[in-house]
């Protein structure tokens, strides 16, 4: 996997940049410079001024790239998903057992992230957390009907389609399968915050507690 992984570009839609940051080096290191600064100082205290300090470039070559910070910020959630929904894909291909796919997917998109090296200018150690502590912001905002037309948000529904349609396979009756996809994708997130700064919130302490119990939860809803 990690050499197929090697050959594949993360599609992101082109309308959430002015120029695609793959195209230069400096595109890539503002993405690389972006998720070290964002996981270290939060969205709100992170600003293109700063960004460009860190990188030794004026702060107007960014916005040659990114027309804003909430836009930078929708191209890296969108990455993360797409680098998600990759791994999903080439885990579960082979698969033939409906239940076993399932439980596959869960495991992918609820486990505790690690580095994948096929990326080298991306930390996806760093940028899991950023979808985790972050990602409600690219999309509670006024304008999330009009980016959600202008398809902001496709790979992310993709991801939701793709264990909606494996939860169908499993159980054709159940009434709700987009909505436990979607549980699915977003609990996962909560509950690793949860685990993270609440921890009497939540039941799971460990990396492996999330997936354990969304496992419990879809087998049980399913039987």
């Amino acid at each position: 996997m990690e050499r197929l992984l090697k050959s594949v570009k993360i599609g992101i839609n082109e309308k959430i940049y002015v120029k695609d940051p793959e195209s230069s080096d400096l595109g890539k290191r503002i993405i690389e410079q972006s998720i070290l600064m964002i996981n270290d100082m939060g969205f709100e205290r992170f600003t293109f001024k700063k960004l460009g300090d860190q990188i030794g470039s004026n702060e107007s070559s960014i916005y040659r790239y990114f027309e804003n910070k909430h836009k930078l910020l929708l191209y890296l959630t969108s990455w993360y998903w797409g680098w998600l929904e990759y791994q999903l894909v080439f885990s579960t291909n082979s698969i033939a057992d409906p239940s076993e796919k399932l439980e596959k997917a869960i495991a992918v998109v609820t486990r505790t992230t690690v580095e994948d090296s096929a990326f080298s200018h991306i930390n996806e150690v760093l940028l899991n957390k950023i979808v985790i502590n972050e990602y409600s912001k690219s999309y509670l905002t006024k304008e999330v009907d009009t980016e959600n037309k202008e398809g902001y948000f496709v790979i992310y529904k993709r991801l939701v389609t793709r264990i909606s349609e494996m939860v169908s396979a499993v159980n054709s009756d159940y009434s709700y399968p987009s909505s436990l996809a979607s549980t699915i994708l977003e609990g996962s997130l909560h509950q690793h915050f949860l685990k993270d700064h609440f921890s009497s919130l939540t039941d799971c302490h460990k990396d492996d507690d999330p997936t354990k119990y969304f496992l419990h939860l879809v087998s049980t809803l399913l039987k």
